[in-house]
């Protein structure tokens, strides 16, 4: 059972420095209108976005594109019942200017699964929210 002050809501500021610690998240979408979520590797941008790449005719591409999601990354120790979860929430879009295409194929991220003809998807910060829980 917690106790008071073992949960911790979280700035922008903590969240996006967590974020940037961790090399896997979850994009949470609507697909069919149902809910839907996608484990993904990613990157946090100088912008503070979310930055992931994917198939171009992946169902993802199709089901995000100028859409509002959110994205959500965490850390949790099972044994002492401590950790954080933040989620991004704003509009996802594909990356057309091919500079900035160029720039991410340059600097990442690089996705985790064979990609032939991989696109960038932005999701954009608009809402940034977080928790801590601390354990025993």
């Amino acid at each position: 059972m917690l106790r008071i002050g073992d949960f911790h809501a979280l700035d922008r500021r903590a969240c996006l420095r967590l974020l940037g610690g961790v090399p896997v998240g979850r994009v949470v979408y609507t697909q069919q209108a149902l809910p839907a979520v996608l484990p993904v590797n990613f990157r946090l941008d100088a912008d503070s976005s979310v930055v992931l790449r994917t198939a171009a005719g992946s169902e993802l591409v199709r089901a995000v594109d100028g859409a509002v999601v959110a994205f959500e990354a965490d850390e949790f120790d099972a044994v002492t019942h401590s950790g954080w979860s933040v989620v991004v929430t704003g509009r996802a879009t594909l990356v057309t200017d091919p500079a900035e295409h160029e720039r991410l194929a340059r600097y990442g991220p690089d996705s985790w699964m064979p990609v032939r003809d991989g696109v960038f998807v932005r999701i954009e910060s608009d809402m940034v929210t977080g928790r801590r829980l601390t354990g025993t």
